[in-house]
Formats: C-alpha cells, sequence, structure tokens
C-alpha cells in the first residue's frame, strides 16, 4: 500500500477494516488489540500519527524508532507473530505510519495478552459468547478431550494427583524401575504432542490440572451456581457460587454451595427432621454427567446450577452425545459419552457408578424424597441440556 492509498484510506475515515492512532501509547495495548482483531477477521490497516476525526498529526517520535518498535511488537506482542507490513512516510512535514494486519491463517484465533479481540464496526473489542463461538468455527477449531491446550504445559498437571489416580486403578508405581513422568502422562492421554512439544490434553487439564480455568480456552469449564428468589432468573439473585477446579473438585464444591443453602424442617409428631431441598445422590448425578458429558466445544458456557423457589435446575452445553435422544436416557438405554476419557476419570474417582444408569438413580432418588420425578430437556435450539428437580409436588387440579 502506497501514500496515495493510505490518503484515500484517512479521507474516507475508520470503518470495519481501517483505524486511526493519534499516538503509540507507552504499552502499544490499543495498538494490540486492533492487530488482534484485525487479524481475527478479514485483515485491515492501522495508520498511526491520525487522530479520530481524520486529521493527521503525525508522530513526533524518530521513525526509524517507531518502525523498530513496532516490528519487533508484530514478533513479540501476541500468542504468536503476525505477518503485517510495517510501512513509514512523510504526509505535511510529519511522519505517518501504518500497519497492514492481513488475516491470520492458523487453527486457532490471535490472543493479545491472553483475550481475543473482534472488529465491531469501529472497535476493537472482546467477543460476545455467540462472536466467539463463531470465530471457533471459522478457524475450524473443534475442542475435544483429546485436543492439546497449547497455553499449557507440563507445569500444569498436578502429578500427585495423577499418581492418585494410577493407584485408585490398582496401578504399581513404587516399583523400579519407573518410565519417565513425561512418557506415563503421554501413555495416560494426559499429555498430547504438537509440533514436537508436549502440552496437556484438555482431559488432562480438567481431571489432572494444577489450575483448569486458569488457561484461555478453559477459563468457562466450570460450574456457575446461583439461587433466586422467584421462579425465574428475572428474580432476585439471592447467592451465587462457584464449582471450579478439576472435575471432581467442580461437582463436591457446588454440592457444597447448595447444602450452604440450608434444609427444611417437617415434623412426625413431636419429632423433627431435616431434610435437604433435593437429595444430594440426585444432585450429585445431574452434575457428574454435565461436566463428563457436556460440549466442550461450546465455549465461554459454564455448566449452571440454579435454585428457584420451587425447583433446581443444572444445565450442561451441548446436547445429548451421539443420537441419544430423551426416551433413551429416561428407559436406561446404552451409555454413548461424549468425552470417554472423562467419564472414566470420574468413574475411577467413585463419582460415577455404572454406566446408563443415573437417570433412573435420579428418578428413584426423587420418588422416594417427595414423590416427584426429574424432568429432561434436549433442547436443539439453545443446544443445552437441562434436568430439573421439583422442591415439591404440583397441586392436584380441583374437580369441577
Amino acid at each position: 500500500m502506497e501514500r496515495a492509498d493510505i490518503l484515500q484510506r484517512i479521507e474516507a475515515g475508520e470503518g470495519r477494516t481501517t483505524e486511526f492512532k493519534r499516538e503509540l501509547g507507552d504499552d502499544l495495548s490499543a495498538i494490540g488489540k486492533a492487530i488482534c482483531a484485525f487479524a481475527n477477521g478479514e485483515g485491515g490497516l492501522i495508520i498511526l500519527g491520525v487522530d479520530d476525526e481524520g486529521a493527521i498529526v503525525g508522530l513526533g517520535a524518530d521513525p526509524c524508532a517507531v518502525h523498530e518498535r513496532l516490528t519487533g511488537f508484530l514478533h513479540t506482542g501476541c500468542s504468536q507473530p503476525v505477518a503485517a507490513r510495517c510501512r513509514r512516510n512523510e504526509v505535511a512535514n510529519v511522519w505517518v505510519h501504518w500497519i497492514e494486519v492481513p488475516r491470520i491463517r492458523g487453527h486457532e484465533p490471535l490472543r493479545y495478552r491472553g483475550c481475543i479481540y473482534v472488529r465491531r464496526k469501529c472497535s476493537s473489542v472482546e467477543p460476545s459468547p455467540d462472536e466467539l463461538q463463531e470465530l471457533y468455527n471459522v478457524f475450524g477449531f473443534v475442542f475435544t478431550e483429546k485436543q492439546a491446550v497449547l497455553a499449557a504445559g507440563v507445569e500444569d498437571i498436578d502429578i500427585n494427583s495423577f499418581r492418585s489416580f494410577q493407584r485408585r486403578q490398582g496401578m504399581e508405581i513404587e516399583a523400579e524401575p519407573q518410565p519417565p513422568i513425561e512418557d506415563d502422562l503421554r501413555n495416560a492421554r494426559v499429555l498430547g504432542d504438537f509440533d514436537g512439544t508436549l502440552h496437556p490434553t484438555l482431559y488432562g487439564l480438567m481431571v489432572f490440572g494444577r489450575d483448569p480455568q486458569a488457561h484461555p480456552h478453559t477459563g468457562s469449564f466450570w460450574i456457575r451456581c446461583t439461587a433466586y428468589a422467584g421462579r425465574d432468573r428475572a428474580s432476585d439473585v439471592i447467592l451465587v457460587g462457584e464449582g471450579k477446579g478439576r472435575l471432581d473438585e467442580q461437582v463436591r464444591r457446588a454440592l457444597g454451595w447448595l447444602k450452604g443453602l440450608g434444609w427444611t424442617e417437617s415434623y412426625a409428631g413431636i419429632l423433627r427432621e431435616d431434610r435437604p431441598l433435593v437429595p444430594e445422590p440426585a444432585v450429585r448425578e445431574a452434575l457428574v454427567n454435565a461436566v463428563a458429558h457436556r460440549d466442550y466445544g461450546l465455549v465461554d458456557s459454564p455448566v449452571q446450577l440454579e435454585v428457584f423457589r420451587d425447583r433446581v435446575a443444572v444445565t450442561s452445553p451441548g446436547l445429548l452425545p451421539n443420537r441419544m435422544t430423551v426416551d433413551n436416557v429416561r428407559f436406561g438405554g446404552l451409555p454413548r459419552s461424549r468425552n470417554e476419557w472423562m467419564a472414566n476419570a470420574m468413574v475411577v474417582a467413585r463419582l460415577m457408578g455404572k454406566r446408563g444408569l443415573g437417570w433412573l438413580r435420579m428418578r428413584r432418588e426423587m420418588q422416594a424424597f417427595n414423590g416427584t420425578e426429574p424432568d429432561l430437556v434436549n433442547d436443539e435450539g439453545g443446544k443445552f441440556v437441562r434436568v430439573t428437580f421439583r422442591l415439591q409436588p404440583e397441586p392436584a387440579e380441583e374437580e369441577a
């Protein structure tokens, strides 16, 4: 792009593929966001030394030093080097610089300081959940339990947790000689190889990670807990909580939060009986299935544990796996896991029992508890599975 082209772009003003910057700034953060947004979209042009109104003010710093600073930033400032072109020219006795940013080619979007940015009209912003999902679809990024998490390394795996898992499986890990720990982790599919470097798989990070939610791709893979005063999400929120950590920790922490909401009282004669809102085994079964079978390709979507005045609901991102239907689940059909390794880990942790019987167990618990049955929804439009437990039977209709 030549000087005449730049003048035409300045005259046309800012837009989806053009952004003006009056100055560099101390940390180049504004430029970093714009580079990231353009690279993740159609590409674009950043013109430096021009204000928001299109007036050419120039950059006062030495042009060679500015050029060197920009080219260095393109190599190291984002999650991967950006093959952008930096140029400069003197216009009206001041120096104008520009960066021609191409659309990035790769297996995942570009990040700046750990965040993804996209172009929305004239601004570089973090994407909404729908925009982020669409961006991943464009890049062909399919996040499964076998996927290597490139932002994480071997050091992000808790070796003690992995060794405990091996012991529960009855493996002999004390006798010498033992293979190198990296070999054990690779053989157990906790680590995967990407371009000659070992990284945790999603399975490895979610089951054995030190801090599974600390990485860009996995930040939403947890259980959000919310209690409402009324019967819908428009009512006041009375308590919130988080079930974070490894999969087993998520389930235990979410159950602990639910217990903290208190108990109900009933009396048989003079004896008081304390009862939970819903049976813990039923909710545990729903939560275990939610974290083990959720669609991890749906980013920015935590599992939801919600308590309303009349019900408790567990919502999992994604539809039932492998063409299962609601009837398959209700009648105890053959288990079909989306995340087979994660499901096996929950079995080893003794949080998941015999496969395919989860719904029957939830149903039995609720019938014994208050005579109700759980409800199951597989919402194809919203792409979620929801299990609902009623806190009390619906009132019988009065006869006419």
